[in-house]
């Protein structure tokens, strides 16, 4: 049973993130992802000003008088949020979690999504799949899904995202929007990140906080991995040591950069000290121009 304390977080959650979904984002989600195409909706009289191209002649022969057809979007569409969950995530220095942006952003998406009549699943993650969340309509499904990221126990501490999208591929046979959300310290998952690429319209959002880019002047620290729980004594007063950490730093990003580029994915950089919603409204932004 869930504690009184929790339900209350997971609660103001979830208004935060339908707030942000219907007051920030929904007309810049629909222009993103447009629908499968028109579907023939209905038949109305002819208004001066009409385009001719959409005039219903059989119907307007029968009544003697101009109908034209009516379309609508065929909006059905299936998101499926794709979260990582691993123990390196559950780091911050100063506003939040890396983990808790990684919510905020998945509540907001799947709001989006539902708003629209679109489906929503996710799988959760970690060394493996923790969870499968079908896709589904509904706020309600959202509430399950908020409170499952919230309340879910890992089995596992460490990251395996060729296994989520191994996984992705397999279960989610319908091409699908797709969102990774991660902080993606993890190797060798872009044979299988190309793969799902070319089956789903695949977006990776990466979430960093700003300690892990510069190592302080400490003195002599012990660090624990949080993933692997081996731990390594670093002298952080030598600046050549700094300097290495800083390097790796940049090497990683632009090794992430450079597998979006190569597999023609979009990114999405995020930082936990600044709000999610200039990185997402400019994605979507973009995203509609093109």
């Amino acid at each position: 049973m869930l504690s009184k304390e929790l339900i209350e977080t997971i609660q103001k959650f979830h208004f935060r993130t339908r707030y942000l979904a219907n007051e920030m984002f929904a007309g810049q989600y629909t222009s993103a992802f447009k629908g499968r195409g028109m579907e023939f909706a209905e038949v109305r009289e002819y208004i001066p000003g009409d385009d001719i191209r959409i005039i219903d002649w059989n119907v307007s022969a029968r009544f003697g008088r101009p109908f034209v057809k009516i379309f609508h979007e065929e909006r059905e569409l299936t998101v499926m949020l794709v979260i990582d969950l691993s123990a390196s995530n559950m780091f911050a220095t100063r506003k939040r979690f890396k983990r808790d942006m990684i919510a905020e952003v998945a509540g907001t998406l799947a709001f989006l999504a539902i708003k629209t009549n679109d489906k929503v699943g996710a799988i959760l993650f970690t060394s493996s799949v923790e969870k499968f969340i079908p896709p589904k309509k509904g706020s309600a499904h959202v509430w399950r899904l908020i409170k499952e990221i919230f309340t879910h126990e890992e089995s596992a501490t460490g990251t395996n995202i060729a296994a989520a999208l191994t996984y992705l591929n397999n279960a989610v046979k319908r091409n699908s929007i797709v969102f990774l959300l991660s902080d993606f310290m993890d190797a060798a998952y872009e044979k299988v990140l190309k793969t799902a690429s070319s089956k789903h319209d695949l977006t990776m959002i990466r979430v960093e906080d700003d300690a892990e880019k510069n190592l302080p002047d400490m003195g002599r620290v012990t660090f624990t991995d949080p993933e692997s729980g081996e731990t390594c004594h670093v002298n952080t007063s030598n600046r050549k040591v700094r300097d290495l950490w800083k390097k790796e730093r940049e090497k990683k990003e632009r090794d992430i950069q450079t597998i979006c580029s190569r597999c023609g994915i979009s990114l999405i950089q995020l930082n936990t000290k600044k709000s999610a919603i200039k990185p997402l409204m400019r994605y979507f932004l973009e995203r509609g121009r093109r």
